[in-house]
């Protein structure tokens, strides 16, 4: 009992005591930190700028274009490639479509034409392109490749040399001009196709090329043209169709058989092409990544898929498949995925081609019988068609619900009226340079060879040499 009283004596004196110890300890507490503050602060005011003069040098350092060995060396061989679809790839496929007198002739216009283009592409044409910030050209600011050199990068695909994207890009150009002679093949003047192409890739292929690609008008509009639906395969088949109908139709024209010499080169000519194609929509990704792989899957499953497609309409509806038929179809399906390669799925890629097979079939059968033309290698019917709906398919088959890699704030509705929109843009402006064109040829070095030369063909006539031994 004692003990306990004196222990609650002791807690009563003790408590006081510490009460006072740990009040004077907040108060030392708080007076110190009032003392420190300043200094803490000014520590931290001193830091700011430090950390905030290093952010845009951290963010410059983080954007600096810098080379990547991998995308050059892609992008080289993604040039290469798409050379070997124009020469020999195109060459022998249209070569193959047409008369054996007329062989040579179609080779020596796509051989020049690629050779020409290729030359006024680095005088001017990628200046004009992709060397300003116009709506419809570009800039004087590139003409002649002025200020490149080897060590500078594109400033369109940053990790490349400059050189490379000129060199990519100039492939394209020489194959759209390239692409629409087989729709007037065998009886226009070497003369007129080659100042027709002078003319044409100035004021329709270079305009749609900065349009699209080079931040012009229908960039700006949000169109989707991953590697040339409009600007390529749209723009040279109207032109074709328009140059058709201002040549003129062959002697003989639904009246007499003008069936293909060699279906054997066109077949290979049409195998050519696919193997180039890769190079064409998977080098348009700008670098060896992901969406050169989806690209590059996208352009084998399209094509395979179109090619059957297309002979399983025409066994439907003639009886037969042909080996024409599958290669019309391959070409197609190519034609078709194009716009697309880059933003749609995989799947979606192969139902595209499925509609393009029977779609293009009808484009070089029955609307061409409504056209009333004579498109000998059915430029229209395959590169026109299957531009079309290539073009308009993007706008569905890029929603990531089907597969694909949408654009920001995509609207399915929205895009595929900008899409169809690019497609009119195009059909107006290849339609009224190609007229205004032809016109200007028709009047200076004429349009269309003599009869006599025509009935002789043009190998021998406009070359003096002849394709195969008489």
């Amino acid at each position: 009992m004692n003990s306990n009283l004196k222990r609650e004596t002791d807690m009563k004196k003790t408590l006081p005591a510490l009460s006072l110890g740990l009040g004077l300890l907040a108060a030392a507490a708080g007076a110190w930190a009032q003392e420190a503050a300043p200094a803490v602060t000014a520590a931290v005011d001193a830091v700011a700028p430090v950390v905030e003069a290093a952010a845009p040098v951290v963010a410059a350092a983080e954007a600096a274009p810098t080379l990547s060995a991998g995308d050059t060396a892609w992008m080289l061989t993604s040039t290469m490639l798409v050379i070997l679809m124009v020469i020999p790839g195109l060459a022998l496929f249209y070569g193959g479509l047409v008369r054996s007198k007329n062989m040579l002739s179609v080779l020596a216009q796509v051989f020049v034409i690629f050779s020409l283009i290729t030359v006024l592409w680095g005088i001017y044409g990628f200046s004009l392109a992709f060397g300003g910030e116009g709506m419809f050209f570009g800039g004087f600011d590139k003409l002649f490749l002025a200020g490149m050199a080897p060590d500078s990068l594109s400033s369109a695909l940053k990790t490349i040399p400059e050189y490379v994207f000129v060199a990519f890009q100039s492939t394209f150009a020489a194959i759209t001009v390239a692409l629409l002679v087989g729709a007037f093949a065998e009886r226009i003047k070497f003369a007129a196709v080659l100042l027709f192409s002078v003319l044409w890739f100035t004021f329709s292929y270079i305009p749609m090329a900065h349009m699209v690609w080079g931040g012009g008008l229908l960039a700006a509009d949000g169109a989707l043209d991953f590697a040339g639906g409009t600007v390529v395969h749209i723009n040279a088949a109207v032109a074709g169709l328009v140059g058709a109908y201002m040549v003129g139709k062959r002697i003989g024209f639904g009246k007499e058989a003008l069936p293909p010499h060699s279906l054997t080169l066109t077949m290979v000519g049409a195998s050519l092409l696919w193997v180039g194609w890769f190079g064409f929509n998977a080098g348009s990704a700008g670098a060896a990544n992901g969406i050169a792989g989806l690209a590059f899957i996208n352009t084998i499953f399209a094509t395979a898929a179109a090619a059957l497609s297309w002979i399983v309409a025409e066994a439907l509806h003639k009886g037969k498949a042909s080996m024409l038929g599958a290669a019309s179809g391959a070409v197609a399906g190519l034609v078709t995925i194009t716009p697309a390669a880059g933003f749609v799925g995989p799947m979606g890629s192969i139902v595209m081609g499925l509609i393009a097979g029977p779609l293009c079939l009808w484009g070089v059968s029955g609307l061409k019988r409504l056209l009333k033309v004579d498109d000998t290698c059915d430029v229209f019917g395959v590169h026109g068609v299957g531009g079309i709906l290539g073009a308009i398919l993007t706008g569905v088959f890029c929603a990531s619900s089907l597969g694909g890699v949408e654009p920001a704030n995509y609207d399915m509705a929205h895009q595929v009226w900008v899409q169809f929109k690019s497609v009119l843009v195009t059909l107006v402006l290849s339609g009224v340079v190609a007229a205004v064109a032809f016109a200007i040829c028709k009047y200076t070095v004429g349009l269309r060879v003599s009869e006599e030369a025509e009935r002789e063909g043009l190998d021998i006539t406009s070359h003096g040499e002849s394709a195969y031994q008489r």
